[in-house]
């Protein structure tokens, strides 16, 4: 099967399976590191600890771009 034909008939699948096709070629193209991916996970967990509990305030996305943006102009 040429590329091409392969592209047309995923596009002609369901949102949800095309989905699934992309995940698949972008783990293929960077497989998952469990170790790092373990050490990200216990920092997630320890900043929404962190956050539910109110040790920390999160800032909202638009206020954190809106700095980037006014530093780097």
């Amino acid at each position: 099967m040429k590329t091409e034909d392969l592209l047309r008939e995923i596009e002609s699948l369901p949102v949800e399976e095309r989905a699934r096709v992309a995940d698949t070629v972008l783990k293929s193209l960077n497989p998952p590191e469990s170790e790092v991916d373990k050490k990200w996970a216990e920092v997630a967990k320890r900043r929404l600890g962190e956050i539910k509990s109110g040790a920390v305030k999160p800032i909202p996305g638009e206020d954190v771009f809106s700095e980037v943006w006014k530093r780097f102009s």
